[in-house]
C-alpha cells in the first residue's frame, strides 16, 4: 500500500510501518549511503578528509552537533544538506501543531483525537524538505520563542483557564519535534535562554511556566559558532557545551584549486558566462586574494575571511568586464588584469582590519592584497625578480623595461574595444618574446593577453616599471624615465 493510500491509522498500521526516532533516520541512512559509496553532502569542497568523515562520526553516534567555525565556512550549508538523510516522507497525525508520530503521540491534542478516533484517526505526510527549522540567535529572543507561553487569546476563545495546558502556544523547537533544528551564531543567545535548553538536550522534554507538562520531543538539534563570539560578544555556557555530543571545527580551502572550485559552483548560473570569458589565471588571482588577506598583517584574522569574498568579487570582476564591453559595443569579451579595480568594493566591506589597517584605509589594504596575489600569481609563470642581482646575470626583463624607456606614453586606456585593446599589448615587441619563453603554445589567446597585461602590473610591483592612473585608464614607463620626467 502507498503512502497516497494510507489516510488513516488503521492502514498505516495494516501496512506494516515502522516508526523511528529522527537520529535513527539519520544513522540508517548514512549507513546505507556509506555502503553504496555515495557522498551525503554534495557540493561541499575541502572537508572529504576532515569535516565531513567527523559530521558522519557524530551523525552514527546520535549526537547533538555543533558546528564551529568562522564566517563563510559553509556550516549553516553543512546543517541543510543533513536533510537528504531523512526519509523521504513520515506519518504525522493531520492537524497536529507539532507533528505526532500516530504510533507515538505526545500533544493532549494528538493523543485525545487518537483515543476518540482509534483506527480513524487522520493520517498526512510530511516530506523531509518541510522537516527543517532554523533560528538566528539574537539578543531579543525569549524562551518563549524557542520553547512557548501561555496564549492569553487561546484561552478567551475555548474559555479556559490558565491553569489547563490547553492554552500553551508552542514555540519553534517542538512546532520542529521530529525535525532538524537549527540554530545559528549560538553564542549571541543570551546565557539565560541557553539555560532553557538543557533539559531539551538532556531530557528531551520540555518545561512551560508552571505546567506539569513532559513532553519528550524528538529533535535532531545543529548549532553554529563562532570562535570570535566566545571572546567579543558571548559566550556558549559550560552546562551546555557539556550536553552538546559533538564539536566539529570547520576551516577554509586549504588550496586556491579548491577555493576556485567553491566560487565557480556558486556562480555556475551567472548567465554572463556566455558572453565574459574568464581566463583560469585570472580565477586563480582572484582566489589568491582571500589568501593573501588571511596572512596580512592588516587584516583581523580571528574575525576570518569569508568564502563569500571570492564569490561577490568574482560577480564584480564579471559586472566590470560586462559594463566594458557594454560601452565599447562588443558582443562579447574577456577580462582584463584592469577589471580587477572593480572587485575592491567586494573585499572592503568584508574584511575586519586591525588598527594598523584602519590606518591604512580599506581601500588601500585592498590594493595591497591585490598587489601581493599578482606577486604571487606571476611567479608561477615567470622567473622571479631579485632586489638584487649579480652583474653577470641575465634579466630576462632587460628588454621589456627598456622598450618603456623609449615609449614613454604605453597607455591602456578603460574604454578600449577588444581590437584595440589586443593591438595595444601587441605593439611591445619584448613582450611577446617573453611570453613565448615562459608560456605554453596551448594557451588561449584571451588569456594570452591577460597574461601580458599582467607582467606589466607586476613589474610595476617589483619596481621595474612605474604606472599612473589617469581619468580614463592607466599609463606605464620606465621607472627611471618617469621619475627624470617628473623633474
Amino acid at each position: 500500500m502507498s503512502k497516497e493510500n494510507i489516510t488513516t491509522l488503521g492502514q498505516l498500521k495494516a501496512s506494516g510501518y515502522k516508526s523511528k526516532s529522527i537520529k535513527d533516520e539519520l544513522r540508517d541512512n548514512l549507513i546505507t549511503n556509506i555502503k553504496a559509496g555515495k557522498n551525503s553532502f554534495e557540493g561541499i569542497h575541502g572537508y572529504e578528509y576532515t569535516v565531513i568523515p567527523e559530521l558522519e562520526r557524530a551523525i552514527l553516534s546520535k549526537h547533538n552537533i555543533n558546528l564551529l567555525g568562522l564566517r563563510g565556512q559553509a556550516k549553516t550549508r553543512l546543517a541543510r544538506l543533513m536533510v537528504g538523510l531523512l526519509d523521504e516522507f513520515i506519518p504525522v497525525v493531520e492537524g497536529s501543531e507539532i507533528n505526532d508520530d500516530p504510533f507515538n503521540p505526545i500533544s493532549r491534542t494528538a493523543v485525545e483525537l487518537i483515543a476518540e478516533k482509534g483506527d480513524d484517526t487522520p493520517v498526512s505526510w510530511l516530506h523531509r524538505d518541510e522537516r527543517f527549522a532554523e533560528k538566528l540567535a539574537t539578543p531579543d529572543v525569549t524562551v518563549a520563542d524557542l520553547i512557548g507561553d501561555v496564549d492569553p487569546i487561546k484561552a478567551a476563545n475555548l474559555k479556559l483557564s490558565y491553569a489547563d495546558d490547553r492554552v500553551i502556544h508552542f514555540g519553534m523547537i517542538p512546532r520542529a519535534n521530529r525535525c532538524i533544528f537549527v540554530i545559528n551564531e549560538l553564542p549571541d543567545l543570551q546565557a539565560r535562554i541557553q539555560v532553557a535548553l538543557f533539559n531539551i538536550l538532556q531530557e528531551g522534554d520540555i518545561q512551560i511556566r508552571g505546567f506539569k507538562l513532559r513532553m519528550p520531543l524528538d529533535v535532531q538539534f545543529v548549532f553554529t559558532a563562532n570562535p570570535e563570539d566566545y571572546t567579543n560578544r558571548g559566550s556558549i555556557v559550560t552546562p551546555l557545551k557539556d550536553r552538546i555530543g559533538s564539536q566539529i571545527l570547520t576551516h577554509y580551502p586549504e588550496t586556491v584549486e579548491i577555493a576556485k572550485t567553491i566560487t565557480q559552483q556558486e556562480a555556475k548560473a551567472d548567465v554572463r558566462k556566455d558572453t565574459v570569458h574568464v581566463p583560469e589565471i585570472a580565477k586563480n588571482l582572484l582566489e589568491e586574494l582571500s589568501f593573501q588577506a588571511r596572512e596580512s598583517e592588516f587584516v583581523d584574522i580571528k574575525s576570518g575571511i569569508s568564502a563569500r569574498i571570492s564569490i561577490t568579487a568574482y560577480e564584480n570582476l564579471l559586472s566590470t568586464a560586462e559594463r566594458r564591453m557594454l560601452l565599447s559595443g562588443d558582443g562579447t569579451t574577456a577580462v582584463r588584469f584592469s577589471d580587477f579595480m572593480g572587485v575592491i568594493p567586494s573585499i572592503t566591506g568584508k574584511i575586519e582590519l586591525v588598527y594598523e589597517g584602519e590606518q591604512e584605509g580599506s581601500a588601500a589594504v585592498a590594493m595591497q592584497l591585490l598587489s601581493r596575489a599578482t606577486k604571487q600569481i606571476f611567479i608561477e609563470y615567470f622567473p622571479k625578480i631579485e632586489k638584487l642581482q649579480k652583474a653577470d646575470d641575465v634579466d630576462p626583463y632587460q628588454n621589456l623595461v627598456e622598450w618603456f624607456f623609449e615609449e614613454s606614453k604605453f597607455e591602456l586606456l578603460d574604454n578600449f574595444a577588444n581590437d584595440e585593446y589586443k593591438s595595444q599589448l601587441d605593439s611591445i615587441q619584448p613582450l611577446q618574446a617573453l611570453i613565448e619563453n615562459h608560456i605554453d603554445d596551448d594557451v588561449n589567446e584571451d588569456d594570452l593577453y591577460f597574461i601580458k597585461e599582467l607582467v606589466l602590473w607586476a613589474l610595476v610591483e617589483y619596481n621595474k616599471l612605474s604606472k599612473y592612473r589617469m581619468t580614463n585608464g592607466m599609463r606605464f614607463k620606465d621607472i627611471y624615465g618617469g621619475y627624470i620626467s617628473g623633474l
